[in-house]
C-alpha cells in the first residue's frame, strides 16, 4: 500500500532541518550543509550525481532505501530555489541543473502561479497554489500505487504533519550543533498527533529514527 512519507530528512542535535538565511551561496541556510555529511559520503549520493565510490553501510542503506518506491515528491517553494514572491521570470530552474535527482513529477508549493517546468531525465516541477491538501491530491494521482515523499524544507513537514498527513518520517540524526535556523520539533506534540518511534539504528554518520502514524 502507498505511503506519504518522510525520508532522510537531516535534523541536527538542537533540533534544525535547515539552517538560517537560506541564499544561492547558502542553499540550506548557513552551515546547513553540515547537516548532510552522513549523506554525501554515501555511495547514493555519489550515484545520485554520476560520481563512483562513497561509503556503504548503515547511512548508504538508508539512503537508497529512501528513493525506492517513489512516485512523485512534494517540495515547498524554498527547496526548489531562493526566489520569493512572484515569478519575475523562468530562468530559475532548481538547484540541480538540467537533471534533477528526482526522475518522477514534483509539486511545488507556492503561491504564484508558473507553467509546468519539464527536465531531463523524467522529472517536471509543478507549481501548485492551491494549498497542501490540493498538492497531495496531485500527487497522490501520479504516483499511483507508489509512494509520495515530502521532500521538504521544514515549514513544509510540520504543515502536513500538523494535518496528519505523513504516514511515516525517516529522520537522520546528525551529530552537529546549528544554534539557529528552522527549527523542526519546536511547538510539535508528536504523541498527541498519533505519531511513534518504531525504529533508531545507529548510523556511520548519523542517527536514523523512523516515526510511525498510528492507525
Amino acid at each position: 500500500m502507498s505511503k506519504v512519507r518522510v525520508a532522510s530528512f537531516s535534523v541536527s542535535l538542537d533540533g534544525f532541518g535547515a539552517g538560517p538565511r537560506q541564499s544561492l551561496e547558502h542553499p540550506l541556510g548557513e552551515n546547513g550543509t553540515e547537516l548532510h555529511h552522513w549523506f554525501i559520503e554515501t555511495q547514493t549520493w555519489r550515484k545520485m550525481h554520476g560520481e563512483h565510490g562513497g561509503r556503504g553501510g548503515v547511512d548508504d542503506d538508508f539512503s537508497a532505501r529512501s528513493m525506492r518506491g517513489v512516485g512523485a515528491w512534494i517540495l515547498g517553494r524554498n527547496m526548489f530555489g531562493p526566489v520569493r514572491g512572484p515569478w519575475l521570470d523562468e530562468k530559475w530552474r532548481g538547484w540541480w541543473g538540467e537533471t534533477p535527482p528526482y526522475h518522477v513529477p514534483v509539486f511545488v508549493l507556492t503561491h504564484h502561479t508558473r507553467p509546468p517546468l519539464p527536465m531531463q531525465g523524467g522529472t517536471t516541477f509543478h507549481f501548485v497554489t492551491d494549498g497542501i491538501h490540493a498538492a497531495l491530491e496531485l500527487a497522490r494521482r501520479a504516483a499511483g500505487d507508489k509512494d509520495v515523499r515530502i521532500g521538504g524544507g521544514v515549514a513544509t513537514l510540520r504543515q502536513y504533519l500538523s494535518e496528519r498527513l505523513i504516514d511515516e518520517l525517516h529522520l537522520a540524526l546528525s551529530p552537529v550543533l546549528l544554534g539557529r535556523g528552522e527549527a523542526l520539533f519546536a511547538g510539535i506534540d508528536w504523541r498527541d498527533l498519533g505519531y511513534r518511534c518504531v525504529d533508531i539504528t545507529a548510523g556511520e554518520g548519523a542517527t536514523h529514527v523512523t516515526l510511525a502514524k498510528r492507525a
